[in-house]
């Protein structure tokens, strides 16, 4: 393969979102990549907010013990601490940088409540903007850092080990430009896995690029199957779908039927809200029984002044949410599972780290509680920035190899439409063995034409061999065939088969 440029750096963190760019300001220099411009992604779009206990008679404890129930047995309990006891110092981090948080007129931060938590503690930037707020906070913070070098409009094709160990990236644009990043330590912050399904709230960019070159070096995946449904995305034509941030609903909004009837309170005792799996599956039933669902937002005071995301949302569709219901629908929201990391992100490939949502770090187990997702990226950002910074910075020895793979990066659109369609059959919010072998029997079957969908593929017949696997309902995995949760609650773990290795040749005398 022929290698347009080089580029050497201490470190490279790839993804230009929460995780992304909260390592790059931790670091001590580094090179950022992203394929749009940083500060967008997932992240931008979030609007529900960050969770930290800072209101009375709240405490990181409890805001555990939230995660913990919330997350059906498999939440990693050290981890849920050494998160929830950071919150307040990383809300504190982000003023720092210029967020404005919400105040009430005593000054106090405007805290939120969503669904699994027992308090009201989700802090918030403009409403349901929080996401931009953070963002632009962070995308600025990066840019005047001179020791932070940042490649924008680049696609991640593969890592580049040498002796055992990571020794770079690869890097592909449009034009078929390839950059070789040269560095003893790489980050994947890299998203979630939505855009493989064919409804997702979630970026179409988000098809799971590092979670693919992970598994093709044989790294450790892990929870795969855990895929959240949020059960309020905006249901029109759109890809991706609008999402209506959870937050309507722990302000008072209320999700009904056709007939106007509110469902959720004979199906939990939290009504809407309760954990988003189990508003997500009633949601479902509903539709994909034919009927209709609608999120009905109109008795909150001052909606569009509190919610001004979401009503522009709204409008855009044409639909005004102060005077009517708003159609909803479950779209795939988030990934619990991804790359298996330690407490630092730290993966099974040394000189490999992970964060963010391509990372199961153990926080969010079987469900993810509402608004820890940017917590998250936040925690382990500082934390893997941390580890690198202690950690052996010698670049690696030996001859630089990436996996064999397509030379073209852009598949056809109808090709990957296609795909994405079969995903979404198999894996909706329930789950039964017969349609998720028939997909799996297809995708083995698939030939790719491009390297986009190469990925893809590999991403989803990993999540389906997860889901098969996993024989019991579970959090997010509820099958039909399997409906009770089995003892003891388990962790699921997977080391794919590497992929055949071929050697970059014009650099290898450069590290040698």
């Amino acid at each position: 393969m022929i290698i347009d440029e080089f580029i050497t750096a201490p470190a490279a963190v790839v993804g230009g979102g929460v995780a992304g760019l909260a390592t790059a300001l931790a670091l001590e220099g580094c090179v950022v990549i992203a394929n749009e411009p940083i500060g967008g992604g997932a992240s931008k779009l979030a609007q529900g907010g960050i969770a930290a206990a800072l209101g009375a008679g709240d405490s990181p404890a409890r805001h555990a013990e939230d995660t913990l129930r919330v997350g059906a047995g498999l939440t990693d309990p050290q981890v849920a601490a050494l998160v929830t006891g950071a919150a307040a110092g990383r809300i504190e981090w982000l003023r720092a940088l210029g967020v404005a948080f919400d105040r009430g007129a005593d000054g106090l931060p405007l805290l939120g409540r969503e669904a699994g938590h027992s308090l009201h503690r989700i802090v918030h930037a403009g409403g349901d903007r929080t996401g931009a707020a953070v963002m632009a906070a962070m995308r600025q913070a990066v840019l005047a850092r001179p020791d932070l070098r940042v490649l924008e409009g680049f696609t991640l094709i593969d890592l580049i080990t040498a002796g055992g160990r990571v020794a770079g990236i690869l890097l592909g644009r449009p034009d078929g430009t390839r950059v070789a990043v040269l560095a003893p330590q790489v980050v994947l912050a890299t998203g979630g896995i939505g855009g493989i399904f064919d409804r997702t709230t979630t970026p179409s960019t988000s098809r799971g690029a590092g979670l693919a070159a992970a598994a093709r070096h044989g790294v450790r995946l892990a929870d795969l199957e855990f895929v959240q449904f949020h059960p309020t995305a905006l249901a029109i034509e759109a890809d991706p779908l609008p999402l209506l941030t959870e937050a309507l609903r722990g302000a008072g909004a209320v999700l009904i039927d056709a007939g106007g009837d509110r469902f959720m309170t004979a199906l939990h005792p939290d009504g809407e809200l309760a954990p988003r799996d189990v508003v997500a599956r009633g949601v479902h039933a509903i539709t994909a029984r034919g009927g209709e669902v609608f999120l009905d937002a109109t008795g909150i005071r001052d909606l569009a002044a509190r919610f001004p995301g979401a009503c522009a949302l709204a409008r855009a569709a044409g639909l005004e949410p102060t005077r009517q219901p708003l159609p909803v629908t479950a779209a795939v929201h988030f990934h619990m599972g991804g790359i298996a990391t330690d407490s630092h992100g730290a993966t099974s490939l040394p000189g490999l780290w992970a964060c963010g949502e391509v990372a199961a770090t153990g926080l969010h187990g079987g469900n993810r509680l509402a608004s820890n997702s940017l917590l998250e990226g936040l925690v382990f950002g500082q934390r893997a920035a941390q580890a690198i910074i202690a950690a052996d910075a010698r670049p690696p020895r030996g001859a630089l190899a990436i996996p064999r793979g397509l030379p073209v990066l852009a598949a056809d659109p109808a090709r990957i439409a296609a795909l994405r369609r079969q995903v979404g059959a198999s894996l909706g919010p329930l789950r039964a063995a017969a349609p998720m072998q028939a997909a799996l029997q297809q995708l083995e079957a698939w030939q790719p034409e491009a390297r986009d969908e190469s990925d893809l593929l590999l991403v989803a017949r990993e999540v389906l061999g997860a889901a098969l696997g996993r024989r019991e309902s579970r959090g997010a995995h509820q099958r039909e065939d399997y409906p009770a949760a089995a003892e003891p609650a388990l962790r699921s773990c997977r080391s794919p088969e590497p992929a055949p290795l071929a050697l970059l040749q014009p650099l290898q005398s450069r590290v040698a």
